[in-house]
């Protein structure tokens, strides 16, 4: 086993006991303040949304499916670490205003922003830092972002609806769940998104210029607009539905745009960085032009369900995550961004050529 997977082995057990250490603490915070009659309804008021959008999310990375462990780091780092962090911090720098200046009324607008933003931030980075073969580019960052988002917002959701339960007023809780949990269930997605964006555009560059401003410039971005939101959602319903139908739609009209020009740009670095393979035997030209577009993909993994069932599909599935893997390995090399050896490309090629005949041996 190489020192990097030894690495990762150790790293697991003491990621997942910190998630589950925060989680509880985050957890415990949350029913000192509204009980267990408000945190129970809370849990499962809160996770409708939370299927639906990470959904969508996923819809957008079908190129190279991120790992289900990381995926679900991201959840736990946004609904553990992240909550709880911001539970102490926004806590403490209140407080600590309120005696430095006297009361502190828009510490929603002017704190809690930076504070959140930068802890659902520093997942993504850790990430980044930690996993950097599986952290490509824009897509990958938007969507590891936006998991830390749905995360956090999950368990703020709890804390929210559970207060709406203990006021005993039917019509609150009605207007929380509304505003939160099906009118605005992308809102925090979209604004750790931005950081997302930030941290792809700088795992593609080797300039400091890049890897240090792109960030940066996501999480400013990520802050105002979490500032507005907080902003509009203090000032009453018709700044807040002004607030919503001016500036969120049209931002997260353009964070979609933003995310499909960028899946469409990974089709045409899969196509333009698998024709080597094609030029030494490993790879077909039909299969690199199936490889390159998501409607060839989709077709070849119809074709294969109805040759062969779950298990073609899965086998399908496989060889097209591989042949992407080898394609962003050697995009990442050209690069200079990430260091790998000729036995990595090995060992994937030889993994692609043993999917490659099980495919083939499946579909008409």
């Amino acid at each position: 086993m190489s020192a990097s997977r030894v690495r990762a082995s150790a790293l697991l057990p003491l990621s997942v006991l910190v998630l589950v250490v925060c989680g509880l603490l985050s957890l415990t915070a949350v029913t000192m303040e509204v009980g267990l009659r408000g945190v129970l309804p809370g849990l499962a008021l809160a996770a409708v949304p939370v299927g639906p959008v990470l959904a969508t999310v996923l819809w957008l990375d079908r190129h190279e499916a991120e790992p289900p462990h990381l995926l679900a780091f991201a959840f736990g780092w946004g609904a553990c670490v992240a909550s709880l962090g911001a539970l102490v911090l926004n806590t403490g720098v209140s407080r600590l205003l309120d005696r430095s200046v006297g009361d502190v009324t828009n510490t929603s607008v002017f704190v809690a922003p930076v504070v959140e933003e930068t802890l659902k931030g520093l997942g993504v980075l850790l990430l980044l830092l930690k996993q950097r073969r599986q952290f490509d580019g824009v897509v990958d960052g938007i969507v590891y972002a936006a998991f830390v988002g749905v995360g956090f917002a999950y368990l703020e959701n709890v804390l929210y609806l559970g207060r709406a339960l203990g006021d005993d007023q039917p019509a609150s809780l009605v207007v929380v769940f509304v505003l939160r949990c099906l009118v605005s269930p992308f809102a925090h997605p979209l604004f750790t998104m931005a950081v997302g964006v930030g941290l792809g555009v700088a795992a593609r560059h080797r300039r400091v210029s890049y890897r240090v401003g792109a960030p940066l410039l996501g999480l400013l971005v990520a802050a105002v607009l979490h500032a507005l939101w907080n902003a509009s959602a203090g000032s009453g319903t018709a700044n807040f539905i002004e607030v919503f139908l001016l500036l969120q739609v049209p931002v997260f009209a353009a964070a979609v745009a933003v995310a499909l020009a960028a899946r469409v740009r990974e089709a045409r670095l899969i196509g333009r960085h698998l024709q080597v393979y094609v030029r030494t035997g490993w790879l077909g030209e039909a299969e690199v032009a199936m490889l390159a577009s998501g409607t060839g993909r989709r077709r070849a993994r119809s074709v294969a369900s109805g040759a062969g069932g779950r298990d073609a599909v899965r086998a399908v599935r496989d060889f097209q995550e591989t042949a992407t893997e080898l394609a962003f390995r050697r995009d990442r090399m050209r690069r200079g961004t990430s260091e790998s050896s000729p036995e990595e490309e090995l060992e994937l090629l030889e993994r692609l050529a043993v999917q490659r005949t099980a495919v083939l041996g499946l579909l008409p």
